[in-house]
């Protein structure tokens, strides 16, 4: 799968583009840590929910569910969100 790096996570990835797979979108996390140590933390909190800061798109789509299926042609973007007043 196609997955799209926000420029903080650059670091970890070096592209802002990067292939891995996984059947869900928490395996999809534990493959990019594998190939990008660290990356999974940046996104991902202890309690296994996404950080407060980070969105993840699936096709376009948001979804907060580590559990949800993936296809291997699905898009997934990894967006930093951006607060303050």
């Amino acid at each position: 799968m196609n997955v799209f790096i926000p420029d903080a996570l650059l670091s970890y990835t070096g592209s802002g583009e990067v292939e891995a797979g996984g059947a869900s979108i928490g395996e999809l996390f534990v493959d990019l840590d594998r190939r990008y140590p660290g990356l999974r933390f940046r996104v991902i909190d202890e309690q296994d929910r996404f950080r407060r800061h980070m969105r993840v798109f699936v096709n376009g789509i948001q979804t907060f569910d580590l559990g949800m299926a993936l296809t291997p042609g699905d898009e997934i973007a990894i967006i930093q969100a951006l607060s303050g007043g």
